[in-house]
């Protein structure tokens, strides 16, 4: 594994300037510093954001073709896209790591935020950390890809 892929879907392009007290002030610039930070040594980190669904299922499929794991926050997306979530899906079953990641708390905020169609599908699912919910995402796949690296030998 020398990949990460960090997607992250609508609205996420405007981190730092959109709703703080929700999301924070940091933006993706200081995501990617974060998690570039975190990273050991042979591990680079990808940073992605669309507002487009299409182009966000289309960096899923690239995922499954070089298997590569990917932190994934869905973002409005998570809600409602079953396209998305099948796309998520074969990246799983694959057998490649995805980690859903929100930086708020969804089940902490209105009703229609409780519900994830990406969660089924997904390795597991970290929420309300702040940033940080990435780079724990980041551990746990970094960790996960360690134990299977183990268990070939």
């Amino acid at each position: 594994m020398t990949t990460v892929l960090v997607l992250n879907g609508p609205n996420l392009g405007r981190l730092g300037s959109r709703e703080p007290d929700v999301y924070g002030d940091q933006d993706l610039d200081a995501l990617r510093a974060l998690l570039e930070a975190e990273a050991p040594q042979g591990i680079t980190i990808d940073v992605r954001q669309t507002d487009d669904e299409a182009t966000l299922m289309g960096w899923l499929f690239e995922a499954v073709d070089t298997t590569t794991p990917v932190i994934l926050n869905p973002a409005a997306f998570t809600h409602y896209s079953y396209a998305l979530r099948d796309a998520a899906a074969m990246v799983t079953k694959a057998g490649i790591p995805l980690v859903e990641v929100h930086i708020s708390n969804p089940h902490a905020r209105e009703e229609f935020r409780h519900t994830s169609v990406i969660s089924g599908v997904a390795t597991g699912v970290i929420a309300g950390f702040g940033l940080d919910s990435y780079a724990l995402a980041l551990s746990a796949i970094v960790r996960s890809r360690a134990a299977a690296t183990r268990a070939d030998r």
